[in-house]
């Protein structure tokens, strides 16, 4: 990421997950945190990559 419009495009897909309750996206940090209930690493990677964002890491 790296404008706002990147970290904004990461959350919106990130959000878009039903077992997502909560993202915060830090464009400083290149980083998105999530919450929710039975997340898979997976689906999360995915949405990442479908929106045009390399995934890193997860932890």
């Amino acid at each position: 990421m790296t404008c706002e419009h990147c970290s904004a495009k990461v959350q919106k897909a990130l959000e878009e997950i039903n077992s997502v309750d909560e993202v915060k996206v830090s464009l400083f940090r290149k980083k998105a945190t999530v919450s929710g209930e039975d997340l898979n690493d997976e689906i999360l990677k995915k949405a990442v990559t479908d929106a045009g964002y390399k995934v890193t890491s997860i932890e």
